[in-house]
């Protein structure tokens, strides 16, 4: 069975992010979903790297990334960005510097997110494309978000999860959906296929 991990990128009690991937951990089939959040993760100290070490729960987390099939980085986005504390715990994630393809090299990550905007977390999504391939070369990266557009149906092959969608070096698709409320709706839309302005890309190899 493929185990997926999802990070969700708000430390909120009541995260829109954290209950995307709970209602889509429900919804995904033939796989497993585990939810990881990042609460304990200090802030990036190189001093403190050199004297301590990795911080336990940093350790706890890259263990996870390692462990899993593929990666579902559930961001909010903040004055249309990526959130300080989700970049933070990547940027840990990645220490020290030979880790860095271990844990994010050939591993499909997807980038999702629920925002109460109309244009749900999409700039905060294109934000994550560089710093994922900046990780690792041969890290497959997947940007799908929600905005208030016509339905349309991916195809199959350009569901999640998949190891084959993204054969180019930079694919688009034009598919869309509807905007969703809640992140039940998200989740929904998302496990059956749905996708708005899907940036699809593969890092160089």
């Amino acid at each position: 069975m493929i185990q997926l991990l999802g990070i969700s990128g708000s430390l909120r009690k009541a995260s829109l992010n954290t209950a995307l991937l709970r209602a889509a951990a429900d919804l995904v089939e033939d796989a497993r979903l585990e939810i990881a959040t990042l609460h304990g993760i200090p802030l990036y100290d190189g001093d403190s790297e050199a004297a301590d070490g990795l911080p336990p729960a940093v350790q706890a987390l890259q263990a996870k990334v390692r462990d899993c099939d593929g990666l579902i980085l559930a961001t909010p986005e903040y004055n249309n960005g990526i959130p300080g504390v989700f970049k933070n715990a990547i940027d840990w994630l990645s220490r020290p510097p030979a880790q860095t393809k271990v844990v994010f090299g050939h591993r499909p990550v997807a980038l999702i997110g629920a925002s109460p905007g109309g244009f749900g977390t999409v700039l905060a999504q294109s934000a994550w494309l560089p710093v994922l391939k900046a990780l690792a070369r041969a890290t497959t990266a997947v940007a799908a978000c929600c905005s208030r557009a016509p339905a349309r149906r991916l195809p199959k092959t350009a569901r999640w999860p998949t190891r084959t969608r993204a054969s180019g070096s930079q694919n688009s698709c034009a598919a869309t959906s509807s905007s969703c409320a809640t992140a039940d709706q998200a989740a929904a839309r998302l496990a059956a296929g749905f996708s708005c302005a899907c940036a699809m890309s593969r890092a160089a190899t």
